[in-house]
């Protein structure tokens, strides 16, 4: 055998070996998480892999579709819509699905993504058709909920699952636009007067409290000012009692004459008469005192006459 020959018997297996395990490393299929392999058996569905390690039939199967079981954002393009008072606006829809059955999915309808546009723009126009233009734009919850209902139950037999829909802008005609911003407008300016007087109200309540407060403090000053004054008069009569009351206690102790008494009121009716009074009234007792005293000194005036 030469040389040749050797390296045609050995090299022609080592190919088919090296071949054969490429073939079978090509058909080794991990499935990950979250997906779905459809798989179809001589052209016809077989069976959908989960997540794991799997072997194709080479030449017999092959993986139909690869499907990812998350869920799924589409925003579509603003649909013209026209209300029930024939008002065109446009209206861009953004839906959340999810794919729950990868076989329904891969044969239940021949572009779903498309089908699923088109079913939203038809059910858009529906609803949309059904109400006047201030409906349409103050109901947007119950236009979200009606319409995620309503695809969901369509796409069902594709094996979709439509968990919300959320109309994402809604734009009506630039001139109705314009109104809307001049009632916004209107709106802001009449809460923000609202709010002005608000404050303005507030503002004087707040002044009228300081004032009301102010006057009480100043007539409770006024008042503690008026029973000090009336205490200090009080205070002053009682001593100027007590210091009588004192004197007649000595003149009683000391047995005073009737002559000395006399002295004593007619020092006090001194005392009175300093004052700023414009009439007094002068005892009778007091008269007759005045009159000793002048007789008095008459005496003494006499007495002191030198003797011839």
């Amino acid at each position: 055998m030469d040389f040749f020959s050797f390296l045609g018997a050995t090299l022609v297996p080592l190919i088919l070996v090296i071949l054969i395990i490429l073939i079978l490393a090509a058909n080794v299929k991990v499935v990950q998480q979250s997906k779905a392999y459809v798989v179809e058996r001589l052209g016809a569905f077989h069976t959908v892999w989960g997540v794991g390690i799997h072997f194709k039939i080479p030449f017999i199967e092959r993986v139909a579709k690869v499907i990812s079981l998350k869920e799924q954002v589409v925003d579509f393009a603003p649909q013209p819509v026209i209300t029930k008072d024939n008002v065109t606006m446009q209206i861009d829809t953004v839906i959340y699905f999810q794919i729950t059955d990868p076989k329904l999915y891969t044969y239940g309808v021949e572009h779903p993504m498309s089908a699923i546009e088109n079913l939203t723009a038809t059910t858009l126009r529906n609803i949309i058709g059904s109400l006047e233009l201030d409906q349409s734009l103050t109901s947007r919850d119950h236009i979200n909920t009606q319409m995620r209902s309503l695809l969901d139950e369509a796409t069902d037999p594709w094996g979709i699952k439509v968990n919300r829909v959320e109309l994402k802008n809604i734009l009506p005609p630039r001139e109705i636009q314009d109104a809307m911003e001049k009632q916004m407008k209107a709106e802001r300016e009449r809460r923000e007067a609202i709010l002005q007087a608000e404050g303005q109200k507030q503002s004087q309540i707040l002044v009228a409290e300081g004032e009301k407060q102010s006057l009480i403090l100043r007539a409770d000053a006024a008042k503690q000012a008026a029973i000090m004054k009336a205490e200090g008069e009080a205070e002053a009569i009682r001593k100027v009692q007590e210091a009588t009351a004192e004197a007649i206690k000595l003149l009683n102790e000391a047995n005073a004459s009737d002559a000395v008494v006399k002295l004593k009121a007619l020092e006090a009716f001194q005392a009175a008469a300093d004052g700023k009074a414009t009439k007094i009234i002068i005892p009778s007792e007091i008269q007759g005192l005045a009159g000793l005293c002048a007789s008095a000194k008459a005496l003494l005036e006499k007495d002191e006459v030198p003797k011839s």
